[in-house]
């Protein structure tokens, strides 16, 4: 006759069965026995959205530069062309009021590397790239608002000047919707060394989001804008709210004097750094880069990149 347990009476215990398997047993008998309630259904919204730059903005420093070390590591081109690269890079960002002359060599330097491969072997480089350099670089804060909006059942978008294939691997990567990025012309699956139109930049950042807008039914008055540069406001200031993220000088005074929500993830002097390189630092680091890589070749000497100018540099640091 069985044993029934009772108050004051000890059950006697199974000696084959150790203190390990008791524990085992007490967590599924636990579990099985919890209440779980489903997850709350997310309401698609279908007219709000949110729009982030990348750079600086999302990840900190420069996509593009990340992309283009991660290719050089690979041999797709030399650590001088990185160093020369990174500097023109640097006064792009930097001027804020390029040049069309400068304008011109960025986009013909952007696509030189790519010029006559296949489409399949620039992404998959891009997949390995950013797992290597670029993951541990997204600003935590930035990523929370951008869940907040999925979380609300808003689209997210990237709106970036790096190229789409690299836009899309790192909104791929995020969780996010996708991306509008600088778009390079394509045939018969590889790149010919020319772009559909120009760098998603300034400007054109505006009419990607109002073409995109149009054809997914977007309300911009109840859609958000994200970036850190003032370059980017005409896109800032095409949609309903406009947040600042970690701000340059000038697009801190344009959100004060306009009332928009400032964002900033940086923490003093030393944050100035982590975003090395914010393209201006990047032509320093290209250097180092193009140094470390020379030795390697040894054989192919590497110049190194223009002095930065005094001013610039009190800029970074």
């Amino acid at each position: 006759m069985p044993v029934l347990p009772f108050r004051g009476r000890r059950v006697p215990e199974n000696p084959g069965v150790g203190e390990e398997s008791r524990a085992s047993v007490a967590g599924a008998a636990s579990a099985a026995a919890a209440e779980v309630e489903p997850p709350a259904a997310v309401v698609p919204d279908a007219t709000g959205a949110a729009f982030f730059d990348v750079d600086n903005t999302m990840m900190m420093g420069a996509s593009l530069f990340w992309f283009a070390r991660g290719l050089a590591a690979r041999k797709y081109f030399t650590a001088r062309d990185l160093a020369r690269f990174a500097w023109q890079q640097a006064k792009f960002r930097m001027a804020g009021n390029e040049s069309a002359d400068d304008m011109h060599t960025i986009r013909e330097n952007a696509l030189a590397f790519v010029t006559g491969r296949p489409v399949s072997e620039i992404i998959e480089a891009g997949e390995e790239i950013y797992d290597e350099l670029m993951a541990d670089r997204i600003w935590a804060g930035t990523r929370v608002l951008a869940q907040k909006h999925l979380d609300a059942g808003q689209r997210v978008w990237l709106v970036t000047a790096t190229p789409v294939e690299l836009a899309s691997i790192i909104a791929q990567r995020l969780g996010l919707t996708g991306a509008l990025g600088t778009v390079a012309e394509v045939r018969d699956g590889h790149y010919t060394g020319r772009l559909v139109g120009e760098l998603m930049h300034g400007e054109a950042k505006a009419e990607a989001v109002r073409a995109l807008a149009e054809r997914e039914g977007l309300d911009l008055s109840r859609c958000t804008a994200y970036s850190d540069s003032s370059n980017d406001l005409p896109m800032l200031t095409l949609t309903g709210t406009a947040v600042a993220v970690n701000p340059d000088t000038e697009l801190r005074a344009v959100a004060r004097s306009r009332g928009w929500q400032i964002r900033d993830f940086r923490t003093g002097r030393k944050a100035a750094k982590i975003g090395i390189p914010t393209l201006a630092a990047a032509a320093l680091s290209g250097g180092v880069v193009g140094g470390t890589l020379a030795i390697r070749r040894r054989n192919q000497p590497v110049a190194p990149p223009p002095p930065a100018p005094k001013r610039l540099l009190a800029r970074l640091f």
